[in-house]
């Protein structure tokens, strides 16, 4: 449940607005829904300050449509990862405030637009990163993080990132997503005092064994104060950078 429209609701009864029973009814979700083909947690919010999260792969799409609108109801912002522009289609003509992040291939209902004033610095090696890292930058912005993207700035051509310094001294968390071997953690890690969690991605030939490559160099980097989380996993990296983000307002 939203931290913000509980309040509203608790509000609304303190003020005579809403009887006791109507919130009672508005409360009947919590601590969650049971849609029979999944229990939506309404608490979550209320615990880490984050609304639950819809993964769409292997979902049906009216299982996402009907997890999606009970969230919509409990929460003012709503995620769904990892989804296609068909799938977006049938969420769309059941909730016409959802909004598709191509890139990032994400849906969202993202109502309240209110930003942090600490920023992620999201840092790509290359072009072909931009999927998984625009997942990151567009969960961490709909969490409520002002990004900042400088992509393109990987290793073969470290001048480019050198030329960047600035702007990735004013952030306060980066994500830096790689992959080949995944040496630009390593390196970004090496330049700042700022917290860096990598991103391991499956691009690259062969040896690069769809991301495991850049995974290992990263786990094994030589640089302090970089955490790594999964391959392709820009979801993860941009709840876990927002929460950092966070801890500085």
């Amino acid at each position: 449940m939203d931290r913000t429209l509980l309040k509203s609701w608790l509000n609304a009864l303190v003020k005579g607005e809403n009887t006791l029973e109507e919130t009672l009814q508005k409360l009947t979700g919590f601590p969650y829904s049971d849609l029979g083909f999944a229990k939506i947690d309404s608490h979550r919010s209320l615990r880490n300050g984050n609304a639950e999260v819809i993964y769409c792969p292997g979902k049906e799409p009216k299982q996402v449509v009907g997890i999606f609108q009970t969230l919509a109801e409990q929460a003012r912002n709503v995620i769904a990862t990892r989804a296609n522009p068909k799938l977006f289609q049938i969420v769309k003509t059941q909730i016409p405030e959802a909004r598709y992040f191509e890139k990032a291939r994400i849906i969202a209902l993202w109502r309240n637009c209110e930003k942090t004033k600490g920023k992620i610095g999201i840092i790509t090696a290359g072009t072909a990163d931009l999927k998984v890292a625009e997942e990151a930058a567009v969960t961490g912005e709909i969490l409520g993080s002002d990004v900042i993207r400088i992509y393109d700035v990987g290793v073969a051509g470290i001048h480019r990132l050198f030329d960047q310094k600035e702007t990735i001294e004013s952030c306060r968390v980066l994500i830096v997503v790689a992959g080949m071997e995944g040496a630009l953690a390593s390196v970004v890690g090496g330049l700042v005092d700022k917290p860096v969690v990598a991103v391991p991605t499956s691009i690259g030939y062969g040896a690069n064994f769809q991301g495991l490559a850049p995974l290992l160099s990263m786990l094994n980097s030589c640089a302090g104060g970089i955490a790594v989380v999964n391959i392709d996993n820009g979801f993860g990296a941009g709840v876990m950078a927002h929460r950092i983000n966070l801890l500085g307002e």
